[in-house]
């Protein structure tokens, strides 16, 4: 399935994508900044658009994810330290992400909350019926999103599911990875040798790949009963535990010292999500605390002076030199170029050619030009000091006051410079925005382009997929229908072949059940196929049977050396088990949902076979068997006996062929009395010699000597037909 994943880089997601891709799903990504170039994991394809981008309802729409995991509380794009700035932002990425969702209306939604909604003290474990009650910034605005979430889920009907991780920690990277209790535990030991806890607060941590274990078995579940669910390892630990934990590893003396504070209890309940869908195995805590230490030892510098550290007093002041640098360069410009023009203006005054010359104006004019009109009033401010200095050389300052040609002047000059800057400003302010809109226009038009070229390379790619793919159904379906060309004995034994080369494994077994607890091997193509022997009680072989029963494809996760690593049972019309097909050695990136609905196919191909020869021999019945009799016809007999030969030259299966030291009789009467010391997959008949045999599919010698003492004992010796006889040949 297509599955889009929403959030800045961590570990996480990260996690997520290497889950996805290893089960054979489709996985974008939507990064919610177009500048962050840190690392993510492989994707099919990457979008590096804002989440207030306009572009958000064409990427649902290009993708039509069947799947969509916006990260919520983990997002790194989100940083917390500042929560009252980043309420505001974060509350419209998620109304932007939920409306771009709707506008699509397709697949499943997950979106992921934190514990942070509650509270800090609860004698029991938090159930999702508990009211949230934050007590922090960040807690009210992820409880708002909860209930956008709801909202929307209950008024567009759509498939949209909250999940509440507890406590979420896993091994950092780097120092904005130190987010929760034990790597800040471990950093505080770096640093300082001590670890300061609250003795009797009591929690529950969740390691980040048991977390997307729970986010995975609700990606993948077909159907689910609540919106909300609480996650949890339900294992509680202390904050003392954990920092015995730390203590333990660090290697060198670290104190712990306890502040003064109230017991507290914050754990959520998984019960719900557990009745659901299970438990999957969680990873010890101790040993992730021990390679959490162990990590942050070897790379200290990393955690103790990273790039994110914070800065010192004398990088913050030159930090603000630089600024307040860059506001004064044009003061100290105009009070620079005020002396030349003061000078000019006092040499003008006496002057027969410039004295008509208002040289202050210019000053004024070229500021308010250049600078615009703040400028241009600081300039105006500095003439109207420097004329009157310098009418004050003849008359005195009184008279200058009183003179209306001065204050004529000083208009003039101010409405000139603010009239000219305020012009200067405005045409500044209209190019800003001309290049402004430009730039959008551009960003769009590039927008476009890359969603375009995606949609080109996706399509491309599709195409590559369905014409030239080695599992496509075309070719799987080419394959299988070569199982047409052999004879009804035959579809079987070929069947396990042909299995082996569409899944690439050299190891394939089928067998066939032979009542409501046994099942026997026909055919398998190595001696590790075979290792679960030649007859098995199926019923007992556990979580395996559980799952077959089920019409579900097994897959060994665990890598249990009991069973195989993939296994799928084919049922009849009326839902019985007839047949199970196991595979005992397959690539572990193989082992993907895709691969297991391949197998589903492959096996409904072979189930068509093997009823049409099932039909046929059906058919044939009244001329294969003696009248009223289990005893196979020479002709019948014949040809399923070479069929079994021909595949164990080629080593798919094991038989015995026995001849029955009889003297000419009834053969009729014979053949009733030994049959009932034969297995139901045992075959009697006749061959061109006259003589009566017995061929025992799936036996070796040694288990003949068994059934030879069986009819021994009722009064029929038989001897071990070997390989030259001519027939065998035939």
């Amino acid at each position: 399935m297509n599955v889009l994943l929403i959030g800045g880089c961590s570990s996480v997601i990260n996690n997520l994508i290497i889950k996805f891709n290893k089960e054979g799903h489709r996985v974008y990504l939507l990064t919610g900044n177009r500048y962050h170039k840190l690392p993510y994991q492989k994707v099919f394809e990457r979008y590096n658009f804002s989440y207030d981008s306009s572009c958000l309802n064409e990427i649902f729409e290009s993708i039509s994810p069947d799947l969509t995991v916006f990260m919520g509380a983990y997002d790194t794009n989100f940083d917390w330290e500042k929560e009252e700035a980043e309420a505001v932002k974060y509350s419209a990425a998620v109304m932007n992400i939920l409306m771009g969702y709707a506008m699509e209306g397709q697949g499943r939604f997950i979106y992921l909350s934190s514990d942070d909604v509650y509270g800090v003290n609860y004698e029991e474990d938090i159930t999702e019926k508990e009211p949230v009650s934050p007590t922090n910034f960040k807690g009210m605005v992820l409880a708002q999103a909860e209930e956008m979430c709801e909202s929307y889920r209950k008024s567009q009907g759509l498939d949209i599911v909250t999940m509440r991780l507890d406590h979420l920690y896993g091994i950092p990277r780097a120092l904005s990875d130190v987010n929760n209790i034990c790597s800040e535990m471990c950093l505080e030991a770096l640093e300082r040798q001590t670890i300061t806890i609250a003795e009797e607060n009591r929690l529950s941590v969740l390691f980040e790949r048991d977390a997307v274990e729970f986010i995975y078995r609700l990606a993948i579940a077909k159907n689910h009963n609540h919106s909300l669910y609480n996650v949890s390892s339900s294992i509680e630990v202390t904050e003392r535990q954990i920092a015995e934990m730390v203590k333990k590893v660090m290697g060198y003396d670290v104190e712990i010292f306890a502040r003064e504070q109230e017991p507290k209890r914050r754990i959520l309940s998984n019960r719900l999500f557990e009745s659901e869908f299970g438990n999957p195995f969680f990873c010890e805590t101790d040993a992730i605390v021990k390679k959490i230490v162990e990590q942050m030892k070897r790379d200290r510098r990393i955690y103790l002076h990273g790039e994110d550290r914070e800065q010192s007093l004398h990088e913050k002041l030159l930090k603000k030199a630089g600024w307040l640098f860059e506001v004064l360069v044009p003061f100290a410009e105009n009070l620079v170029a005020f002396i030349p023009f003061f000078m000019l203006n006092n040499r003008a005054v006496g002057s027969e050619y410039f004295a008509n010359l208002d040289f202050y104006l210019l000053y004024v004019l070229l500021f308010a030009i250049v600078y615009g009109q703040q400028q241009a009033i600081f300039s105006a401010v500095l003439a109207v000091a420097g004329y009157c200095f310098r009418q004050m050389y003849d008359r005195s300052s009184f008279e200058v006051m009183l003179d209306t040609n001065t204050y004529v002047w000083i208009a003039q000059l101010f409405i000139l410079g603010m009239a000219v800057g305020y012009m200067r400003d405005s045409i500044q302010k209209l190019r800003r925005e001309s290049e402004e809109e430009r730039d959008f226009l551009s960003l769009q038009l590039h927008d476009i382009h890359d969603i375009n070229n995606s949609n080109v390379r996706v399509k491309d790619s599709l195409e590559t997929q369905i014409i030239n793919q080695n599992d496509s159904v075309g070719k799987i379906y080419g394959i299988t229908s070569t199982l047409d060309q052999y004879s009804p004995e035959e579809v079987l034994f070929y069947a396990a072949e042909m299995i082996g080369k569409l899944v690439r494994s050299r190891d394939v077994a089928i067998y066939v059940v032979s009542n409501a607890s046994y099942a026997r091997l026909f055919s398998s193509t190595s001696k590790k196929a075979r290792a679960m022997g030649n007859s098995i009680r199926y019923p007992e072989l556990g979580e395996m049977y559980q799952t077959l029963s089920e019409q579900k494809v097994f897959i060994n996760r665990r890598l249990d050396e009991r069973y195989p690593l993939m296994a799928n049972a084919i049922f009849d019309e009326r839902g019985e088990m007839q047949m199970i097909l196991m595979i005992w050695s397959i690539p572990w990136e193989s082992m993907t949902l895709g691969q297991a609905n391949q197998l589903v196919v492959i096996s409904a191909l072979i189930q068509n076979a093997v009823l049409r020869a099932n039909r046929y021999l059906a058919a044939l019945e009244e001329k294969r068997y003696v009248a009223d009799t289990q005893l196979l016809e020479t002709a019948a007999f014949h040809s399923l006996m070479r069929a079994y030969l021909k595949a164990e030259r080629r080593g798919l299966t094991e038989c015995i062929v026995l001849k029955i030291r009889i003297v000419m009789g009834d053969y009729r009467m014979v053949g009733q009395e030994i049959r009932q010391k034969l297995r139901q997959t045992d075959y009697i008949g006749t061959l061109e010699d006259g003589g009566l045999y017995v061929l025992l599919p799936n036996t070796n010698s040694e288990d003949a000597r068994f059934v030879r003492e069986r009819l021994a004992d009722i009064g029929y010796e038989s001897d071990i037909v070997e390989g030259s006889v001519e027939w065998q040949m035939k």
